[in-house]
């Protein structure tokens, strides 16, 4: 008799992501080989599961140890302690020993501190993710596990209509990220499945209090929006947001592909943007161009935001002799000889 469904799916979806980043490795080059010594043996590679102790993450960790050694992959685990809430640092030495028990190693905790740039729940992503990064950096991992469900897809959707801020924030998180660093297997799972294979398989879960917490917008999301629209528009609907995330995504990468083409093509001899070959170009098109210049000049991205771009669109559709354009990480930009300057102020 096979495992549970739900056991079942986790662990296809943990192998097929599994094989994907050997797949991805690069071969080493052939060293040369020294007379009578045993030739070299590159070690096999590491990845790790970023795991909060949550059901979705737990699932993942259970997954990622019964994979991983089937096809000569370490398998290791890290939990990030946000300092957010009393008693943080218990939690996540708790959560190390249950990564332990899976016989994952290494396994460490890491402590961060977490800022205000962006609110509360950007914050925490921020300091997340960098430590994260440190982590497989330190331990040299060919890649990091995220427990992401379909659910949070769906929730990722929402909160970038909500936002107003285009096709890219309709497109959801992508299955890879960070260069290829960051794996999210479950894109295509339901939240129930992951925690129905950690009830069937006795794993202990940690519901983080912040998930039910009406403070956060994600939380009201949660538990608030998405049944809300359930219940108006009939079940379904968070497949439906999963299959606009990939579509949109789609969408936009051919976007961003064609305005990376199209920015060499409206620059002047000395690199300057002209206004007269920007105005030929596809509103969306023309934005991205206009979006990449800005960020190479300086603005954050995550700073950045539609009406930003759409301020900089009228410099070139709806010139009237504006001004400068003040726009995040203190970068200027205006219109001067049929050229659009963007830089440092």
């Amino acid at each position: 008799m096979g495992p549970h469904p739900a056991v079942a799916a986790i662990r296809l979806a943990v192998r097929r992501v599994l094989h994907d980043v050997l797949n991805d490795i690069t071969p080493p080059t052939t060293a040369t080989t020294v007379v009578g010594a045993a030739p070299h043996e590159p070690p096999p590679p590491l990845v790790l599961v970023a795991c909060s102790g949550g059901a979705d993450s737990m699932a993942l960790a259970s997954a990622l140890a019964f994979e991983a050694p089937k096809l000569g992959i370490r398998a290791g685990g890290v939990t990030v302690d946000h300092g957010l809430q009393e008693g943080s640092d218990a939690r996540a030495a708790e959560v190390v020993n249950r990564l332990a028990a899976l016989r994952l190693d290494p396994v460490e905790a890491v402590a961060v501190s977490v800022g205000r740039d962006g609110g509360p729940e950007a914050a925490a992503r921020d300091a997340r993710y960098a430590a994260l990064d440190a982590a497989a950096e330190r331990h040299g991992a060919a890649a990091v596990l995220l427990g992401h469900t379909r659910d949070d897809q769906a929730e990722t959707v929402l909160l970038g209509l909500a936002r107003g801020s285009g096709i890219r924030s309709l497109s959801g998180m992508a299955a890879v990220t960070g260069a290829g660093r960051y794996r999210r297997p479950f894109l295509q799972l339901d939240r129930q499945t992951a925690r129905k294979a950690c009830m069937v398989q006795s794993l202990p879960v940690w519901d983080d209090p912040h998930n039910t917490d009406p403070a956060y917008t994600r939380s009201r999301l949660r538990h608030d929006g998405l049944p809300a629209l359930e219940k108006a528009l009939g079940k379904g609907v968070v497949e439906a947001l999963a299959r606009t995330a990939q579509l949109s995504r789609d969408d936009a990468d051919a976007l961003d592909d064609w305005a990376a083409e199209a920015d060499a093509s409206v620059r002047d001899e000395s690199g300057q943007l002209e206004c007269a070959k920007l105005y030929a170009l596809p509103p969306a098109v023309r934005r991205r161009v206009l979006r990449r210049a800005a960020i190479a000049a300086g603005s954050p991205p995550g700073s950045l935001f539609a009406r930003h771009i759409e301020e900089l669109d009228r410099l070139i559709t709806g010139w009237r002799g504006q001004g400068v354009i003040n726009l995040p990480g203190r970068v200027e930009a205006q219109r001067q000889g049929g050229r659009l300057v963007i830089r440092q102020g």
